[in-house]
């Protein structure tokens, strides 16, 4: 199950749903001028975002993170929080 709510508006982007899924992890869908995009919040920390220009980001929480820019180039970091 997971509950939600519908369009709000915020700097440069629309929010146009978002909740939070049995496991406490919340989710927000999102558009802007170049299309639709959504991210991710976790409970153990970690989120994800997919944009609408075509890139994503991900962050494990605990050091780890990825960018794959527009073009598909991957970006990998790591460090200790």
């Amino acid at each position: 199950m997971t509950k939600g709510s519908n369009s709000s508006s915020n700097s440069g982007y629309t929010v146009t749903g978002s909740g939070t899924n049995d496991q406490g992890n919340h989710y927000c869908t999102r558009s802007d001028s170049g299309g639709s995009g959504y991210h991710y919040s976790n409970t153990n920390g970690s989120y994800y975002y997919s944009n609408s220009n075509g890139s994503t980001y991900y962050d494990s929480g605990s050091g780890y993170s990825q960018y794959t820019s527009p073009s598909g180039q991957t970006y990998k970091g790591s460090g200790g929080k």
